[in-house]
C-alpha cells in the first residue's frame, strides 16, 4: 500500500480529486496518511477532516525562522512515514533536506506546460487586473517529478488545453482543473502505485507490464 502525503496551501481541489479517486478506486493500492498545510485557515484540511485523514497545519508564523519551520516541515512529513509526497498547489519552497531524503518520492502538479513556462505565471499566459493578455493559443497542466531546481524534475504526464478568445482568468482556471489537473494527478499517483515509472538520464517513462 502506497502512503503519500498531500501538501496544500489552499482550497484542496486537487486533493479532492485524489480523494474522490482513491475512493472508487481509479487510483490503486493508495492510502492517504496525511494533508499537511501551511495555511491554518486552508479548506483543504477540512476536507481532510471530512474523510477521516489526518489534517495537520504547519506555519511559518508559527517558528522563529525558516530553518526551524523547515524542520518541522520535514518532520510532519516523516512522521507519517510517507512513501509518496504529493504538492496539490503547496505555495512553499521545499527545503534542500526534504528534496535530497525524498528523492524521487516527490511529485508536483503545475499549471501550466512545461518546461515552456516553468516558475511563477497563470497557466502560460499574463494576467492583469484579472483579464488574460493574450499569446499563446494552448495552455494546460503538468505532473512532474520535484528535484532542486524550479519546476525542473522529470515529467510525469502532461494534458493540453485550448484557450478560447472569450476566457477570463477564471474560466480558464476552471477549463484547466477540470480537464487537465484533476486527470492527469490522480493517474499519475496510480502509475507510481503500481510501479509503472521508471526514471533513466534524467527522463521518467511509463513501464509497460
Amino acid at each position: 500500500m502506497l502512503r503519500v502525503v498531500v501538501c496544500v496551501s489552499g482550497g484542496g481541489t486537487n486533493l479532492q480529486a485524489v480523494i474522490d479517486a482513491v475512493k472508487v478506486g481509479t487510483i490503486s493500492n493508495t492510502e492517504i496518511v496525511r494533508v499537511i498545510s501551511n495555511n491554518k485557515n486552508a479548506y483543504a484540511l477540512e476536507r481532510a477532516r471530512k474523510e477521516d485523514i489526518e489534517a495537520v497545519c504547519v506555519s511559518p508564523k508559527d517558528y522563529v525562522d525558516r530553518d526551524a519551520f523547515n524542520e518541522a516541515l520535514l518532520q510532519a512529513v516523516a512522521g507519517a512515514a510517507a512513501d509518496l509526497v504529493v504538492l496539490a498547489g503547496f505555495l512553499v519552497v521545499l527545503p534542500e533536506a526534504m528534496i535530497e531524503k525524498y528523492a524521487g518520492k516527490i511529485i508536483n502538479v503545475h499549471p501550466s506546460l512545461i518546461p515552456s513556462f516553468c516558475g511563477k505565471g497563470y497557466y502560460g499566459l499574463k494576467v492583469h487586473e484579472g483579464v488574460l493578455e493574450r499569446g499563446v493559443k494552448v495552455t494546460g497542466a503538468t505532473v512532474h517529478f520535484v528535484d532542486e531546481g524550479t519546476d525542473t524534475g522529470p515529467i510525469i504526464l502532461q494534458r493540453a488545453v485550448e484557450v478560447q478568445d472569450t476566457d477570463t482568468a477564471q474560466v480558464l482556471q476552471k477549463r484547466v482543473m477540470e480537464q487537465a489537473e484533476w486527470q492527469i494527478l490522480p493517474e499519475a499517483i496510480d502509475l507510481i502505485a503500481r510501479d509503472r515509472l521508471e526514471i533513466k538520464d534524467g527522463k521518467c517513462r511509463r513501464i509497460h507490464k
